[in-house]
Order: C-alpha cells, then structure tokens, then sequence
C-alpha cells in the first residue's frame, strides 16, 4: 500500500484527487490539506510515500515545498499551468498532472509510482541476506515435508521430476522442477549454471575450464556453454585480470 497526501489550496482540487485515490486499491490516503505548512509537518511525522502537491498555493509554492522535503517521498505535480513541468522535473518529480484530472491520467502517473516501489522492494529482497531464509520442500516420502535453510545449499541437481538439494553434508530429494525452484532461490546468491545444476554462489571457489569448483564439495558440476555467458556477466565485477 503507497501512503499519500494530498496538497492543494483549493478544495475542489483536493476533493478530485482524494476520489481518485478512493479508486485505487494501492493507494491510501493519509491526509489532506490546503496549507503547505501543515503538509510538511505531516511529511515529518507521518509515513508518508507519495505527495499529491499543487505548484501555485500562497503560503510555499509546490516547487518551494519539493525542494524542502528533499526526497523523503516522491512527488507528483498537479497544475493548470505546463509552463513549470521542466522545473518540476529537474526536482525529479515522478509526473506532472495537468488540471483537470481524468481518472485514466491519474492512474498512468499512480502505476509509475507503484513501479518504482515494487521495483526498490524486489533490489532490496535480492541484496537481503539469505542467513536466516528458508524453503520448505516435499521429499520424495508421502507426506514429509522438510525445511532447507538457504545458507546451507550447495548446489542443486536436477533428475527428471525430483532435484536433489545437497546441503549441510545431506542429499534432499525434492519433487520440484529446476525452473520453478530457480525461480523461487534468491538470484544474488544462486545461480543455473547448467541445465542440470544450480550452484551457490558463496560456495565457488574456483572455475577450472568448464568445471565449477565448490567448497567441500567433490561433485562435478559442469558450468554448460547456454549459461557460460550470463555467468560471466554476473562475475565480471569481481574479476580480475
């Protein structure tokens, strides 16, 4: 849910966006206010994500109020006047909506937003540590169900309808596809190195030819010619030579 507040001085504009809003499942609206000054200690106190300003209000310009607020949250404008859209944007404001505000323009400039959002959360869901994250998979017993800390996988080999996780020195058969556990495992720290192995990547100590060599681990996982290529790609910042 994207938090919002609403600025204009006038109140039928503040009437027109808090409907929109209403309209919208992923937006709730904390306030609204026809007084700037008001608006900031809102900002200030409350979690704010999305700020709704009016550009010409007599109290602090809208343009005034962006720069104070120095990107605690993001902005959209909203005008009857497209001669201070390049200013907006220089404040690197999210979208500038002209009045009056149709619904459908409303809903383009509130789908930017809530791409930005689920795109910041999925960065932050890959760089999260994997210490204390885990998967619960069906083994190949009727019934049995086991929980597989991420931090103990070393690799993964695909067989047909199982895969076998091999973690913390023990061999899980699992009744999962390869595709759908890829999808599941957290990219940053593993990675498809062939069509029949997916490995952590905390646990490669070396790359020998077309072997991937993993700590404490004799298997040989071969590193297949399909994925060769986006492997390296993934590395390159921390190649040397």
């Amino acid at each position: 849910m994207i938090n919002c507040l609403v600025v204009d001085d006038e109140q039928h504009a503040v009437d027109v966006l808090t409907h929109h809003i209403s309209q919208t499942p992923f937006l709730q609206l904390v306030k609204s206010t026809t007084n700037p000054i008001e608006a900031l200690q809102i900002v200030n106190v409350q979690k704010v994500d999305l700020v709704f300003l009016d550009i010409q209000m007599p109290e602090m310009s809208g343009l005034d109020f962006a720069k104070t607020i120095q990107g605690k949250c993001k902005v959209i404008l909203t005008t009857a006047y497209s001669e201070f859209a390049a200013e907006g944007f220089e404040l690197e404001v999210v979208d500038y909506l002209l009045k009056p505000i149709s619904l459908p323009r409303f809903f383009k400039a509130v789908q930017r937003v809530l791409n930005m959002v689920t795109s910041s959360i999925a960065v932050a869901s890959e760089d999260a540590s994997i210490e204390d994250d885990y998967i619960f998979v069906k083994t190949e017993f009727k019934g049995k169900m086991l929980k597989v800390n991420l931090k103990d996988i070393d690799y993964i080999e695909g067989m047909k309808n199982y895969v076998a996780i091999y973690h913390a020195g023990q061999k899980t058969m699992a009744l999962l596809n390869m595709k759908d556990l890829e999808g599941r495992l957290p990219k940053k720290h593993f990675f498809r190195v062939h069509k029949s192995y997916i490995v952590s990547v905390n646990k490669i100590v070396a790359i020998e030819g077309n072997m991937v060599i993993l700590k404490n681990v004799k298997a040989d996982i071969l590193l297949g010619e399909t994925y060769k290529a986006a492997f390296y790609d993934i590395m390159k910042d921390k190649l040397m030579g």
